[in-house]
């Protein structure tokens, strides 16, 4: 079988301002909402037959406690902010497994998701629906791989090293030198892309550098390192048979009907296996 994991919080942003395009800045109530649904009914339709899906109920964390600059949810339009809470009521109605994550983020159900589905047998390959840089940490060969779906490119542990520099268990290093603007860290200023992955090929993690390479710097960047560390302990499920998707509740027509969709509810229910 093959596992899909699909960050549900960047396909909705992705929706809101794609949208956006066509709208003129008139914002549908449910626009993104609808969109994230589709494309997730979409990759059932294809084919898919285990799948999850993380959100971000709210955007803080605890790396904020760790990091006061870490990314918040100011700044988030209202009108895309309305539509966390929806996403999460539309994708459980419609029958899929979904992690609202609240003390974790989005990427740390992900990276557990990924962890756990791995570890059972009878699981081909785990395709992780996001083409965000922190979650190249989790790609492990083949087996677990990162599909951005915009542009429908496959990122294995090859692809890996030869966008980064460095191998899949070695982002969080990389991450942790050059900073994550989206995330709200800065990196070890003078640091770009290429030296951090000739610093970490030549030295390994960041702990085994000699103190001379980083010298005061190397604390802030230890502090880095465990920001864009993802988490794989979150306890999400037991068994890989918990992600199959079977069908849509009885409320999920109604709900597609208020979102703005009268025919997402009948599709849902034409894709039962």
């Amino acid at each position: 079988m093959i596992v899909h994991l699909i960050d549900g919080t960047y396909e909705l942003f992705r929706h809101f301002y794609g949208l956006r395009r066509f709208t003129k800045g008139k914002d549908p109530r449910y626009g993104a909402v609808l969109g994230v649904l589709r494309t997730v009914l979409e990759t059932i339709e294809k084919g898919a037959t285990h799948i999850g899906v993380a959100t971000d109920h709210i955007i803080e964390s605890f790396r904020n406690d760790l990091w006061p600059e870490y990314k918040t949810g100011e700044g988030i339009e209202p009108a895309l902010k309305a539509q966390f809470i929806p996403l999460e009521d539309g994708l459980q109605a419609m029958g899929v497994t979904t992690w609202p994550m609240v003390e974790l983020e989005a990427d740390d159900a992900l990276a557990s998701a990924a962890r756990i589905s791995e570890a059972d047998p009878r699981v081909e390959k785990v395709c992780i629906w996001t083409p965000d840089k922190d979650l190249a940490q989790c790609v492990r060969d083949d087996r677990v791989v990162q599909v951005d779906r915009k542009s429908q490119k496959v990122r294995n542990a090859q692809a890996v090293k030869e966008k980064f520099g460095v191998n899949p268990e070695r982002i969080p290093d990389y991450l942790a030198l050059v900073g994550d603007a989206a995330d709200g860290y800065p990196g070890i200023p003078g640091i770009g892309a290429k030296t951090a992955a000739r610093m970490i090929e030549r030295y390994g993690e960041i702990e085994s550098f000699p103190p001379e390479v980083l010298g005061a710097r190397q604390k802030s960047a230890l502090l880095f390192k465990t920001l864009a560390t993802l988490r794989t302990d979150a306890p999400l499920f037991h068994n890989v048979d918990e992600l199959r998707w079977a069908k849509p509740s009885a409320d999920f027509d109604a709900l597609a009907n208020r979102f703005g969709d009268s025919r997402l509810g009948d599709r849902a229910l034409r894709a039962v296996p």
